[in-house]
């Protein structure tokens, strides 16, 4: 099987370096790296039989309308933004399955993608006009497990426990930033709840834009959840958190 990866940063870049390893023929489109399999144009993705988009969310619509120059219909093609809802609008005239690899780092660029990022990891496909057995098994050599949803399901879930972590990790930061004791002492505590705050920019950006209800209605649960935490059974609440939280984790 032919795959092309259309994007290659911290995503983009893992997929790339992955199904390599896995023995496919791999071929990359960016146009900042050069190198064997990297191609700065979309024609050479014509004989493709799939086609990850891993680009920035704000570009990723304008790419996917691009492509549709130059695929077939028998093509299969995902994306990989951490929103859903606003990718399925449009019926493509190849075989489009929005999905979301749930893994990731702080950092970002192909020089930070290794192999083996989604070992363990979800990937949600919302495969809204039908999915395709060759993409699930893929998914599967990455690694991966696939569970499938609806978009709206997914940008609200992730709005809890991706955006929403992402804007407090941040405010975080920031209640903290004009006292100086504070982050001379900070240890260990404050750097893990501080880690999502060096997310890349442009990424926290989109989702906050293009998530901003899910994200407030997540904000307001998550207010109402420090509410009840002080104000009842403090100690035993505490409990059955770490419970679940050890059964996830």
């Amino acid at each position: 099987m032919k795959i092309g990866i259309v994007g290659l940063g911290l995503i983009g870049g893992s997929i790339f370096k992955d199904l390599i390893k896995l023995g496919y023929d791999v071929i990359g489109i960016s146009k900042s790296q050069n190198g064997e399999r990297i191609y700065k144009n979309y024609e050479v993705l014509k004989d493709c039989e799939l086609v990850f988009v891993c680009s920035a969310m704000n570009k990723t619509m304008k790419i996917l309308d691009e492509l549709e120059k130059f695929l077939t219909p028998e093509t299969i093609v995902t994306d990989v933004c951490s929103l859903k809802r606003f990718v399925c609008t449009k019926k493509r005239p190849y075989k489009f399955i929005p999905s979301h690899p749930m893994a990731g780092t702080e950092k970002q660029g192909f020089e930070n993608s290794f192999e083996g990022l989604f070992n363990g990891a979800k990937w949600v496909l919302t495969p809204v006009f039908g999915t395709d057995e060759k993409l699930i098994n893929i998914i599967k050599e990455l690694g991966a497990t696939p569970i499938i949803t609806t978009p709206d399901k997914h940008d609200q879930a992730v709005a809890l426990i991706s955006h929403m972590p992402m804007v407090i990790s941040q405010a975080i930061f920031k209640s903290a930033q004009n006292n100086d004791l504070a982050l001379e002492i900070a240890s260990s505590g404050f750097r893990d709840m501080t880690r999502l705050a060096m997310s890349n920019t442009e990424m926290a950006s989109d989702m906050v834009e293009m998530n901003s209800d899910n994200i407030q209605n997540a904000i307001l649960n998550l207010y109402k959840s420090v509410g009840e935490l002080t104000t009842s059974d403090y100690k035993n609440q505490i409990e059955n958190i770490k419970s679940q939280r050890g059964k996830m984790f």
